[in-house]
């Protein structure tokens, strides 16, 4: 790990392990002795957290595509200031559960074809990319199963049904493709174990 710190983002459609998987990656890198930083999108400042309440709960329809696009990047922004960059800053190595890439799919593509506009914003107001993004990547169905079963208030986005899991696993595919210097791809159909291990060998050898 650089002095800078090491960003890793988390992405996949519902249901596919993220918040599992970054618990164990954090654990298993404190116990090679690295300072770690875990918080997840939307969130992970106190404002963050507030728009978060927002956009994830009330019914599918509540905002239009441009109006998630900027309470998104609003609470990133405020993550970015008051979280990511001062723990970059100070040598961590920083574990989000969702990131930019997920604004990326859901509002830029499952909702209209906004994918540009998202784009300006993060250039404009955020200007920082993981240095690696590890994608989650599993069937929509059982994804969607399993975020249902787990009867959580937030369940706005899932209520879209399994039409959005297919588009989100198939532009986070797409993704991987368009940045593969940062992504890996890992196959969520393992045993938690398993999956895992992938995802810690794929951040060790991009750490060194």
């Amino acid at each position: 790990m650089s002095a800078k710190g090491f960003f890793i983002s988390f992405e996949g459609i519902d249901g596919s392990g993220k918040s599992t998987q970054t618990k164990l990656l954090k654990q298993a890198l404190e116990t090679a002795g690295h300072d770690v930083i875990l918080t997840r999108e939307p969130g992970g400042s106190p404002g963050a957290e507030e728009i978060r309440a927002l956009v994830l709960q009330g019914d599918p329809d509540r905002w239009s595509a441009q109006t998630e696009i900027l309470l998104f990047t609003a609470a990133r922004r405020d993550h970015l200031e008051r979280t990511i960059q001062p723990a970059l800053d100070a040598g961590k190595v920083v574990i989000c559960d969702r990131f930019a890439d997920s604004t990326r799919m859901y509002q830029g593509l499952s909702r209209g074809d906004l994918r540009a506009t998202v784009d300006k914003l993060h250039d404009l107001m955020i200007g920082v990319e993981p240095d690696l993004t590890l994608l989650i990547d599993m069937d929509p169905a059982e994804g969607l199963s399993r975020a249902l079963s787990r009867n959580t208030v937030e369940e706005r986005f899932e209520d879209f049904g399994e039409d959005l899991q297919a588009a989100m696993r198939k532009g986070f595919l797409s993704l991987a493709q368009e940045f593969s210097d940062r992504f890996v791809v890992i196959d969520g159909a393992q045993p938690v174990a398993l999956v895992a291990q992938d995802i810690l060998a794929a951040t060790q050898k991009r750490t060194g």
